[in-house]
Parts: C-alpha cells; sequence; structure tokens
C-alpha cells in the first residue's frame, strides 16, 4: 500500500474478495464500489481492506470509512484492541467516539431522553435475573423482541407474546448470563407496513427504502428473507430523521435512521445506526458522491484546523 492513501474502505475477511456466485456478496461489492468510485472519480486514493488485516498499517492512510465489517461483534475482543490501536493511527468515519457509543445499544436510552421518540425499551444488565414473563407483566407489554445490546444481522433476537414466553425464559437467562440484553415492544407496523430506512448524510437525508419481512417473519434484512423497496421519504420522514441524527452529540459523516410509522406524524426509532450500516447506494447512487464529497470537506477542515 502506498503510504499517501487517502481512503481505506473497511470490510471484513469474508468480504475482501467477493464470490461473484453470491448474490449477498456481489452486492456489498456494489455498494463498496460505489464509494470507491466517488472518491476516486474526485481524485482520492482509496483501497478496500478487512479490519483484522494484519499487514494493514494504520498511519499510512488519512482515514477509515466503515462499511461492511460485520463480523464486529461476532469478534468483538480482537474488533476491540483493534479499534483502539487503529484509532490512535488513522481518522475514523463516523468518528471513533461515535462508534464507540453507537456500539451498545444503551445509546437509545440517551437518545430518548433528549427527546428522540422511542420504541419502549428495557435493559438487562449481565448476569441480571430477571424473567421475561415479569418484563412483560410490568410493561403492559403482549408482545415483544429481545436481543443483545451489541448485536446486528438479527444476532439472538427472538419475538415472544404473553402465551410464549415461557418456553423462551431458558435461552434468555442463557442469553443474559454471557452479554447485556434488551428487551423492546414489539411494533405491529413492522410486519403490518414494514421498516423505514433513511439515509442521512452530513444531516441531510440523500434517500430511503422501505423493508418488509417475509411471510411468517418479523425480521425485516434481505439476508434472512425480507425484501427492500424503494421509498420516496416526506416531509415529516425527513424531518423525524434528520431530528434523530442532530440528537447525537456530534453530527455523523453517515447514518441511517430506522424507525416505524405508528400514524400521522407519529414515528418510534428502531435503531439509529451509526457503525457499520448497509446505506442501500444502489438504490441512489448520487448519494455516494454526496458521502465522497462530505469526507473530502472533513478531510480538508482537519487539515486546516
Amino acid at each position: 500500500m502506498s503510504a499517501t492513501t487517502d481512503v481505506i474502505i473497511l470490510t471484513e475477511d469474508r468480504y475482501t474478495t467477493p464470490d461473484p456466485r453470491d448474490w449477498y456478496q456481489q452486492q456489498i461489492a456494489t455498494e463498496d464500489g460505489l464509494v470507491a468510485d466517488a472518491l476516486r472519480a474526485r481524485g482520492q486514493r482509496v483501497e478496500r481492506r478487512s479490519w483484522a488485516d494484519p499487514d494493514m498499517h494504520w498511519r499510512e492512510t488519512r482515514c477509515a470509512l466503515f462499511r461492511s465489517t460485520w463480523d464486529y461483534f461476532d469478534r468483538f475482543d480482537e474488533f476491540n484492541r483493534w479499534f483502539d490501536k487503529a484509532a490512535a493511527q488513522t481518522r475514523f468515519f463516523n468518528d471513533a467516539a461515535t462508534l464507540r457509543w453507537n456500539m451498545d445499544k444503551r445509546y437509545l436510552a440517551e437518545l430518548g431522553a433528549a427527546g428522540v421518540a422511542m420504541v419502549p425499551t428495557v435493559y438487562v444488565e449481565r448476569g441480571e435475573a430477571t424473567r421475561l414473563a415479569d418484563i412483560l407483566a410490568a410493561q403492559g407489554w403482549s408482545e415483544a423482541v429481545f436481543k443483545p445490546v451489541v448485536s446486528g444481522a438479527a444476532r439472538l433476537t427472538y419475538r415472544i407474546n404473553t402465551e410464549n414466553a415461557a418456553t423462551h425464559e431458558a435461552i434468555f437467562s442463557n442469553c443474559a448470563a454471557a452479554e447485556a440484553m434488551m428487551v423492546q415492544a414489539f411494533e405491529p407496523a413492522i410486519v403490518n407496513d414494514g421498516e423505514l430506512s433513511l439515509i442521512v448524510i452530513d444531516g441531510l437525508t440523500t434517500h430511503a427504502i422501505r423493508k418488509t419481512a417475509k411471510a411468517g417473519d418479523f425480521r425485516v434484512q434481505d439476508d434472512h428473507g425480507g425484501t427492500v423497496h424503494a421509498h420516496a421519504p416526506a416531509d415529516d420522514e425527513r424531518a423525524f430523521a434528520e431530528a434523530a441524527v442532530r440528537a447525537c452529540a456530534t453530527l455523523p459523516l453517515y447514518a441511517r435512521v430506522d424507525f416505524v410509522r405508528r400514524g400521522p406524524d407519529d414515528f418510534r426509532l428502531m435503531e439509529l445506526e451509526l457503525v457499520e450500516p448497509e446505506l442501500f447506494f444502489r438504490f441512489h447512487p448520487p448519494a455516494a458522491d454526496a458521502l465522497a464529497e462530505a469526507i473530502i470537506r472533513r478531510l480538508a477542515d482537519a487539515s486546516e484546523a
């Protein structure tokens, strides 16, 4: 690698050389490729590397852009060691403090306290002896979803209700013994209307998609059989997404705001994805140009500071 590389697009070991026979890996290659092309068109020297690449010298690049680092929560201890070391040698996008904050879904409580409308959530700390049935009863919920506070891709995510909670108690107990968990009220809009995802670059919405689950499921991710649809965001949807992003301590370079619409001008935030969200550039390639422009602006601002 040249000592003057401007941007490293971060992926993971599985995706450094995408398999052309695998639709999912080719989708990743398309998304990362749009960003790389947009940066190169603006004179930036770009490479794509796994975050765990042992041959990578992070001081030799101006910044690292988190994109498809989708194994970090499966290798969290190793990833944490790498993160601290690399963050001391190069600039991260999003910035390191924002990434750290967003890796643990307890950030949602902070956004709720800042006035962002949230899906009601109860957090269960690691080792805390709490029964699902007791949480449902205390909150008055008939349905809920539980998952780890550090996770992605619907890892260890289960939908429960008052009738089947007892059959999930052992699973939940084992999970909570190993890591902190969260229990969220189930939002019917997820299966009725789908989840909206608005992509916000440097504070402004560029485009949006709507994700719907396959029949009989509630997980909207396409790797779990969900379907992704182009979506033209309404003004109130843009306003909600951009306000959620502005509630962060530092304005993120990029964000994907996942939420549901309960009714007219009534939204509930599901996730504010700031680490490695799929940004669906294939639905709106100009957004990759917007990201490239924002990266260059921030690098220039840092050079002038």
